[in-house]
């Protein structure tokens, strides 16, 4: 023992220290709560046996009664709208801007850095502040959109069918896209400028150069960005809370708002359970692809 800690020390075995705490860290607060996920989706838990070690299993009934739920259906194309919305035109918007804040001129960093304070706000307080702007009776959107002639009478954005979940859908867009930005600007500046330069020389257009130049050299970062993207999308809760808590009817209610639902306010959390386990089979896939075609791309 005396040698163990003379060894921590002079410096011997702090880095496997510090590596098996943080393994531990992952093992407690991350593997367990996984674990008891997957665990308490095949059993039936409710708010008076959550505390109990031992619960009725009910093996894959949690399951088919989630695809049998008459919402399932709206819940997955709700999903899927606001998935593949967000992270496609969170990430057209990101990478237009990154090229515009690419190019050299005065105030180019302090306008890139005001883009970046939407994202750093927390999400809640961003679902509030589009909470007000989308406002039918005094929102901001509203007044603009009608000062403009565009509409002639308010729109209820929150708790119309037809536009509640595109009213997250834009909050999420304003919140997402900044990140994108950030990492497609880190992407475009690991290039090259000779490349570029040549390129030019050889009289090739704007257009050829980004299609034959910075598309190929960005093609990890793009695809560390769209996965990320969506993780992040189906990770989203707060705007939800904030903006529609999923209504009317479930017409904004996606997957993971869905759970928590199911969860804490129907209080059968083993139904809850499912979605999680199915969303995290989701994010493992994404995750799965963009790691083999990283692996490709080093390859090659």
């Amino acid at each position: 023992m005396g040698r163990w800690v003379q060894g921590l020390r002079d410096g011997i075995g702090f880095d496997t220290m510090l590596v098996l705490f943080a393994l531990l860290y992952l093992f407690f607060f991350a593997g367990l709560p996984l674990i008891y996920n997957i665990v308490i989706s095949f059993q039936s838990v409710d708010v008076f046996s959550l505390g109990s070690l031992v619960h009725p299993v009910v093996g894959i009934d949690n399951y088919t009664a989630i695809f049998a739920d008459p919402l399932a259906q709206r819940v997955l194309i709700n999903t899927l709208i606001f998935t593949i919305g967000s992270v496609t035109i969170q990430f057209t918007f990101g990478f237009a801007l990154a090229l515009f804040f690419h190019q050299r001129f005065p105030g180019a960093t302090w306008i890139r850095g005001l883009f970046l304070a939407a994202w750093v706000m927390p999400g809640l307080v961003v679902g509030v502040l589009w909470n007000w702007l989308l406002s039918g009776d005094f929102g901001v959107i509203n007044h603009v959109l009608e000062s403009v002639g565009l509409i002639d009478e308010p729109v209820f954005w929150r708790s119309d069918v037809d536009t509640s979940l595109y009213s997250v859908l834009i909050a999420n867009i304003w919140y997402g896209t900044p990140f994108n930005m950030i990492l497609l600007a880190v992407g475009l500046a690991a290039i090259p400028d000779d490349l570029y330069e040549a390129a030019e020389l050889d009289g090739a257009t704007a257009f050829q150069r980004f299609w034959t130049i910075t598309l190929p050299m960005m093609r990890p970062t793009i695809g560390a960005v769209l996965a990320l993207g969506t993780i992040f999308t189906l990770q989203q809760f707060d705007l939800f809370a904030a903006i529609t808590q999923g209504g009317p009817a479930g017409s904004s209610t996606v997957a993971q708002y869905w759970s928590w639902e199911l969860s804490f306010r129907e209080f059968d959390f083993g139904r809850g359970a499912v979605i999680s386990v199915l969303m995290i089979v989701v994010v493992l896939f994404v995750s799965l692809i963009y790691v083999r075609s990283t692996k490709a791309e080093t390859q090659l």
